[in-house]
């Protein structure tokens, strides 16, 4: 049994995580820590908890971290797990960080987007990119992994088969929906509930902070084909769950057919993407609370441009679900292992 540690435990990322591990038979939750509510009951601030976890929220300690935990989640803001995460990774153990510090290979870009100078450059090609369906022999050899953004998740999973085929000719635009819990646990105006309730709205139009890591995994999987990413995300009233469509302009020659079977090929052996049958298309109910990816295909109009529909629910699938998934590979521990299973909704 594998000691977890959860640092920055009180946000949605954080309880998402000791919901899964609860039922995980590998792994524990040993310690976890909130400064902001240090001594405060776990069940206090998260009741659907109780009875599950007893203990209360700690502070961090490097030292208690080495001593109590063999593993560790790190679920801090972008800034904040560079002041951490160098001193476990340096400690010998093995990290899953689920904030934005190490998914950016460069360091300009990551203070362009950020705004934060990044201090921790010697992890930048040694912290994996942790989207195991496309990175997975990586993730597997790593002491630490960079999790993906929840909007990359989605946006990746439904481009890469169709990438790494060489059918992209030109700029892929990815239209997204996201649930509230996407903006995290801290309220502010944009997200509080008469701003939100009865309404959608885009932000991020002009660039959101998810492309240069969309953009950067798109052009690894494309090489030097002069394919772009145009990505506008939407807020929509509802707690959790992202529905992306991906309009991808195709190179000449093909058709739906054959598109399907790369994309059935590309999927194969995927424990946690299901490619639905023809004329179906993913809804965000159908995956809430799994750490499942539903994709849906289709060739409308003249059959020049591919549209590829995903749902995820943020939360698993685009944070803390996934998260255990690349553990469970660093730790040479079926990848599905605590993850199996269908979604809340019927």
């Amino acid at each position: 049994m594998l000691n977890v540690g959860v640092i920055g435990a009180s946000g949605y990322t954080g309880v998402e995580l000791m919901r899964i591990l609860w039922g995980h038979p590998e792994m524990r939750v040993e310690l976890t820590t909130a400064n902001q509510y240090v001594g405060e009951p776990v069940s206090r601030l998260y009741p659907s908890l109780a009875g599950f976890y007893q203990g209360a929220y700690e502070t961090f300690d490097l030292g208690v971290i080495i001593e109590r935990c063999d593993i560790v989640f790190s679920c801090l803001p972008h800034g904040e797990s560079l002041k951490v995460v160098p001193e476990l990774v340096d400690s010998g153990m093995k990290v899953v960080d689920l904030s934005a510090d190490f998914r950016l290979k460069d360091a300009g870009e990551y203070q362009s987007w950020y705004g934060v100078v990044h201090t921790a450059t010697e992890l930048l090609e040694k912290a994996a990119y942790g989207l195991p369906e496309i990175n997975r022999e990586a993730v597997a050899a790593a002491g630490m992994t960079a999790n993906p953004g929840c909007f990359p998740t989605g946006a990746l999973i439904g481009m890469f088969p169709a990438a790494a085929a060489g059918l992209v000719d030109g700029t892929v635009i990815v239209d997204s929906k996201s649930g509230v819990s996407g903006a995290g646990r801290k309220l502010t105006l944009a997200t509080h509930f008469p701003q939100t309730a009865d309404s959608i709205e885009p932000y991020g139009v002009m660039g959101h902070r998810h492309l240069p890591e969309i953009r950067s995994q798109f052009r690894r999987l494309v090489g030097d084909a002069g394919a772009d990413i145009l990505f506008i995300p939407h807020l929509v009233p509802m707690n959790r769950g992202i529905l992306s469509t991906i309009y991808i302009p195709l190179t000449e020659g093909h058709d739906y057919a054959k598109i399907r079977g790369i994309y059935e090929q590309a999927y194969e052996g995927e424990p946690f993407i299901h490619l639905l049958p023809s004329g179906s298309y993913p809804v965000t109910k159908a995956v809430q609370g799994s750490n499942n990816c539903h994709v849906g295909i289709a060739m409308p109009g003249c059959g020049k441009t591919l549209v590829v529909i995903t749902a995820i629910d943020n939360l698993v699938k685009g944070a803390s679900g996934e998260a255990v998934q690349n553990m469970n590979l660093m730790c040479g521990l079926p990848e599905e292992m605590g993850l199996a299973g269908p979604a809340l909704f019927p």
